[in-house]
């Protein structure tokens, strides 16, 4: 059987099948048309070894002889005694590339389909891979019980090879208000694992896990690197074996039992997205937001440009006063914000965190003629008006926990009305269980309902706590309460195609590409510091695009860390996301009022580049300073050649002081090396109130007060000297092809 190779955007994907079960023969660099006879890659056997060549299959098993982790671990039920069929032997049934046994297309993309099965065992596995025309890879594996007996899936996990240069190991983590930093380590013979247990992704979850040469950044080295697409328990995962080979891959954390397959039934692993660069971590950034953007039901940043938002939750918080929420929406009309969101304290029994979740009905108390008069003055403002909702979770102080306490999640088959236990309390509040028909069926007609009643057009969808202790009918669950909150967000937006939903989670507790195949933007994380943000938003931007990251100006004096920033450092840091405002703005009067409208004007101008353009993050050597922009990517010309970079904009960033008297030349990447460009200081400008905190202007850089012309290579070689900037400001620059 002649291997399956699949090639997109310099990337390969070899499978051989030469020794009886698939194999990943390399994945990484463009391998051309032609390829050898693969069994010129059969390694020595070494010393009291096992006398065979050992497969690291496409779903690496014992029955090979693998010695890391396996692809596939469970057992059969047999008379009703456990742990039969513990070790698969699964040998290719058939593979097949884009349709046929051809090998792949070149350029725009490819699919292969490979089954493997074991009959004595009656298993079979199939694996579908896509890599799409960016260059990202799709992976999923299905598992499907063919034998009389049931068989209990433990883990079913998606791993790839990568190459021995990959030395190093970056991954991330975090907790509340401080999600995604990164982490690196050598990698060494070993399984290094991240697990999450939270039920849903986690604060401290890894986007991203990438493996890479020495050394590798933003722009250089080569990076193997992947994504599991599930919102539910997980690991994550580099296995390091004793011959030297390394995998790096993922696997759905399964509760005790909860997948056993009946005859003829089926799982399915959430999808594994891989991608491979050899320009660095940009690369992958470039695979992931090419397949984000390509997908048919995207944001539509050309037809709909991404709305400025105000959310009042960090300016009134519970207190809703019908006029002083006209007059937020009077204030945030004169400043250009084009959506209005309503926070937490709408719905009955709300008053503060204690009760009311559940009971998703508008409070009559405080708004005796409904959530209209607020929503018609809003949208007569010319704004959106958004709804805050968190319909997977209850409190105990509600009427449908009264009502119906079996509908609360919980380890216990009884209910605690009838003495079952209850997990601990989480802000004051548990899970209602989506399991359970009759509750699903009620938090979809409530939001349904609110959805009919309601000209809103925008849903923050929060989800404020872990899922631990997490069953139904006293068996673990999050597998399918996953699945059920997934359909939930399906069934209502195909019932409202055009209500866009916000995925928030305590903040960033819920950034995956499962929940953002069915929402609209992420929260990236309750924390509006505009220091911790710089570092927040990087790393989440490492694969998810901006205009699906909510960033907000919030106040001056942060509500969560209590550091106090000017607006240009505030503003410039929420500029690359889904620029918004979190903050009572009534407060903001005067020159910083005008300076605010400005940037409004600002962001407005320059959302089309920021989410549509090519992120660029540059390799600075001082560590106190980071450079970020967009590179307009405006596709190709009728004869095939590329457009190029006609327009750019990157942000300065200095995070704290440096060991150097000056930031001296910066290079700039990115541009096109034949263009020229004219670079100008934007923002902020020497009419603004903190223009003289951010740059210190003892002798000013020369380029600064009119701008400098040069061509992008010049830039991207040579620099620019950067002014002196104090510690926690960022000065915004523009590029303009000439």
């Amino acid at each position: 059987m002649h291997p399956l190779h699949l090639r997109s955007a310099g990337t390969s994907l070899v499978i051989s099948t030469h020794r009886g079960e698939a194999e990943i023969s390399h994945w990484g660099a463009d391998l051309g048309d032609a390829l050898p006879d693969l069994s010129i890659l059969n390694e020595p056997i070494p010393p009291s070894a096992i006398d065979a060549n050992v497969p690291a299959g496409l779903l690496p098993q014992a029955s090979s002889s693998w010695q890391g982790r396996t692809g596939l671990r469970g057992h059969r039920f047999t008379d009703g005694v456990p742990g039969y069929d513990f070790s698969v032997r699964l040998r290719v049934v058939s593979a097949t590339a884009d349709g046929s046994a051809a090998v792949g297309s070149a350029e725009d993309g490819s699919s292969a389909v490979i089954v493997q099965s074991d009959p004595d065992a009656g298993i079979t596995v199939t694996s579908n891979l896509t890599l799409h025309p960016g260059g990202l890879l799709e992976l999923r594996h299905t598992v499907t019980n063919d034998a009389t007996s049931p068989f209990q899936v433990d883990e079913l996990a998606t791993m790839l090879p990568v190459a021995p240069d990959a030395v190093e190991l970056l991954d991330l983590t975090g907790r509340w208000c401080r999600e995604r930093h990164p982490q690196r380590r050598a990698i060494q013979q070993g399984t290094w694992v991240r697990t999450g247990r939270h039920g849903r992704t986690g604060h401290d979850s890894s986007l991203l896990l990438a493996a890479g040469t020495a050394g590798f950044g933003n722009r250089q080295g080569k990076v193997w690197a992947t994504h599991l697409a599930w919102s539910g328990n997980h690991e994550q995962f580099a296995d390091n074996v004793a011959d030297g080979r390394t995998m790096i891959g993922g696997s759905e954390l399964l509760g005790p039992a909860e997948v056993v397959l009946q005859p003829g039934e089926s799982y399915t692993t959430p999808a594994l997205f891989a991608a491979y660069s050899d320009r660095g971590l940009d690369g992958i950034s470039e695979a992931f937001y090419s397949w984000f953007r390509s997908r048919p039901h995207h944001v539509d940043v050309a037809g709909k440009p991404r709305p400025v938002v105000l959310n009042t939750w960090e300016a009134v918080y519970f207190d809703h006063n019908l006029e002083t929420l006209i007059e937020l929406a009077e204030s945030a009309a004169d400043l250009g914000v084009e959506r209005f969101v309503l926070d937490d304290g709408w719905f009955r029994g709300r008053r503060d965190d204690h009760a009311g979740l559940g009971d998703w009905y508008v409070d009559e108390a405080v708004w005796p003629s409904g959530l209209t008069p607020l929503i018609d003055a809003v949208t007569s403002r010319g704004m959106e008006f958004g709804l805050w909702v968190e319909p997977e979770m209850v409190n105990l102080d509600s009427d449908i926990a009264r009502a119906h306490p079996e509908w609360i999640v919980g380890p216990s088959a009884l209910s605690f009305k009838d003495g079952g236990r209850l997990p601990l309390e989480w802000r004051h509040q548990h899970i209602i269980d989506l399991v359970n028909p009759e509750a699903w069926q009620y938090i979809f007609d409530r939001i349904d309902t609110l959805l009919r009643e309601n000209n809103i057009s925008y849903l923050k969808w929060d989800q404020n706590r872990d899922l631990v202790e997490h069953g139904h009918a006293g068996r673990s669950s999050v597998h399918e309460q996953t699945l059920a909150a997934y359909r939930l967000l399906d069934a209502l937006r195909a019932a409202h195609p055009g209500v866009e939903i916000e995925s928030c989670s305590s903040g960033g507790a819920r950034v995956d590409l499962g929940i953002l195949e069915r929402t609209d933007r992420i929260w990236a994380s309750d924390c509006n510091d505009a220091l911790e943000r710089q570092t927040i938003q990087r790393w989440t931007g490492i694969v998810v695009p901006p205009e699906l990251v909510g960033g907000h100006i919030g106040p001056t004096t942060s509500h969560t860390t209590a550091r106090t920033h000017d607006l240009s450092f505030r503003a410039i840091t929420a500029l690359f996301g889904h620029f918004g405002m979190e903050w009572d703005i009534r407060e903001v009067q005067g020159p910083e009022r005008e300076e605010l409208k400005r940037f409004i004007a600002l962001y407005k101008e320059h959302r089309g580049l920021i989410h549509s353009g090519k992120m660029v993050r540059a390799d600075v050597p001082d560590e106190s300073m980071m450079l970020h922009g967009v590179v307009a990517d405006t596709g190709v010309h009728d004869d095939g050649t590329a457009v190029g970079a006609t327009a750019a904009l990157f942000a300065v960033v200095k995070t704290r002081t440096g060991f150097a008297e000056q930031p001296g030349r910066v290079a700039i990447p990115g541009l096109e090396a034949s263009r020229s460009y004219r670079v100008e200081a934007i923002f902020p400008a020497p009419v603004d109130a903190d223009y003289g905190h951010t740059v210190i202007e003892a002798q000013p850089v020369a380029w600064l007060a009119n701008g400098a012309v040069a061509t992008g290579r010049f830039l991207g070689e040579v620099g620019l000297p950067m002014p002196v900037l104090n510690p926690e400001h960022a000065l915004l620059l523009r590029f303009t092809a000439l």
